[in-house]
């Protein structure tokens, strides 16, 4: 990594509105792109899984000074046993702003954009505009960041922007500064404690004249993943356990199946391949290691939201490796006699960089953005805002996923099939949903009533969607 940002090539006026003028568009085109592909899904009922109805939740309890207790996930619950995320307060805010859970999509869209910045700027300052803009463009429209929006938001919304300007500011030699932002990822998800273990020890090892600071920043990272993972969770968990331990295989596990050789070679091309020289890689192997030795088959795709962490990181180690192409600075590459790659190579890998996520073609989630079919308004949303209609205001409801988050803004909401003991006084039914495997109950109000016990009585059906409370 270089010493130190400056650069000894005076920038051209060119330079300097390109290094403000391209980072910033980088940024609004990706939030606008991540934020109206929120607003769609929306808009058309998507909902992946219960995550956004959770944080929604959350968000809620946070908004009215409440801890974040989610009955989606079952009586009593603190979301702060599942997961360590106490940055999330930060989405208070939000709910008083805009009390909706498309708020949170478009947070998290702004976050996205907003990481862009400080990437793309370095990026032009190191290997030109031109190139430099290429290179941030890949980034804002990764395929880590991508899947995440369409999966819609999780707390590493908050990881992203952070490991953005922890890198930027490394790579330009403010050591402090970089400890400085990756210090608050202990606070974003438990697993980041190991990931900010790791970055102090790359600083320690690389910047020797900051021994200190790195050493610092890894055993802040290291105590920070064991007290939150081994004492705050299980302390503040509804069973007394950290509850994904039994989602651990063996080691055995980690090299099968080889859908997770595909995803190491989606992020090598994504660092364009010449990133696997630059140390920062070794912050890609906490988060490999939890997903590899899970046996969830969704931590080893190239989907979900489990990449966005590992996008910063390889754009960052793309550019340590190419070093400053303008000044003829090198960087890690220029260690000993070695020769600093030249623009063809850079060329070549920011190439590879964007090549990796244009591979994906029409699979390219934010492509729905553009796609005019895919705005038009689903003919479930109509009964699907009546349904809601029907719901008294501030009920406790029993909802299926497609309807989790926008039942969370005025009603008490737990998840129609998650292990609540509290009877709802209604339960909104979605036929059409994934959750009952295409064999939703013939009569919703029997059905509830054979679920809780007591008497139902349907208010409302239309659209597949199904209403019924207590009389």
């Amino acid at each position: 990594m270089t010493p130190a940002d400056p650069d000894p090539v005076e920038p051209t006026t060119a330079h300097r509105r390109a290094r403000l003028l391209v980072p910033l568009a980088l940024a609004l085109l990706a939030t606008a792109a991540y934020g109206l592909l929120g607003t769609q899904q929306w808009r058309n009922l998507v909902a992946p899984s219960w995550d956004l109805g959770i944080f929604t939740q959350l968000a809620k309890a946070y908004g009215t000074f409440s801890a974040p207790i989610v009955p989606i996930k079952g009586d009593e619950v603190n979301l702060l046993g599942d997961h360590f995320h106490p940055i999330l307060v930060l989405l208070a805010p939000v709910w008083w702003i805009w009390p909706s859970g498309l708020a949170l999509l478009w947070t998290q869209a702004l976050m996205f954009g907003a990481s862009a910045i400080p990437l793309t700027r370095l990026a032009i300052d190191r290997l030109g505009a031109p190139l430099g803009a290429l290179a941030g463009a890949a980034y804002a429209f990764s395929f880590g960041l991508q899947s995440a929006a369409a999966v819609q938001f999780h707390e590493i919304a908050f990881a992203v922007p952070l490991l953005a300007l922890s890198l930027t500011a490394l790579l330009r030699g403010r050591v402090l500064a970089a400890a400085l932002w990756a210090a608050p990822l202990v606070l974003v998800k438990e697993d980041l404690g190991l990931t900010v273990a790791v970055l102090g020890a790359v600083i320690a090892w690389r910047h020797r004249e900051h021994l200190r600071t790195g050493l610092g920043l890894a055993v802040w990272g290291g105590a920070w993943f064991l007290a939150s993972t081994f004492v705050i969770l299980p302390a503040l968990n509804t069973a007394g356990q950290y509850d994904y331990t039994d989602n651990l295989g063996s080691v055995l596990e980690v090299f099968w199946p080889p859908a997770k050789y595909l995803l190491v070679l989606m992020l090598v091309l994504a660092a364009g391949v010449v990133g696997l020289r630059s140390p920062l890689m070794l912050l890609m192997i906490p988060t490999l290691a939890w997903r590899f030795t899970g046996t969830v088959e969704f931590y080893w795709d190239w989907y979900w939201h489990y990449n966005a962490v590992l996008m910063p990181i390889a754009l960052a180690a793309l550019l340590d490796a190419l070093g400053d192409l303008r000044s003829g600075r090198a960087g890690s590459w220029g260690r000993g006699d070695r020769p600093r790659p030249g623009r063809t190579v850079a060329v070549v890998a920011v190439c590879l960089s964007a090549a990796v996520t244009l591979a994906l073609g029409g699979r390219m989630p934010v492509l729905d953005v553009l796609r005019p079919a895919s705005w038009e308004l689903s003919w479930r949303a109509e009964p699907a805002a009546a349904a809601l209609e029907a719901v008294p205001d501030g009920a406790v409801v029993a909802v299926d996923i497609s309807l989790l988050a926008p039942a969370v803004t005025d009603h008490e909401v737990q998840w129609m099939h998650g292990p609540n003991t509290h009877v709802p006084e209604c339960v909104l039914v979605d036929e059409m949903n994934f959750a009952w495997g295409g064999t939703p109950p013939a009569d919703a109000a029997a059905w509830a009533a054979e679920e809780w016990g007591v008497a139902y009585e349907t208010r409302y059906e239309d659209g597949g969607f199904v209403v019924a409370c207590r009389p």
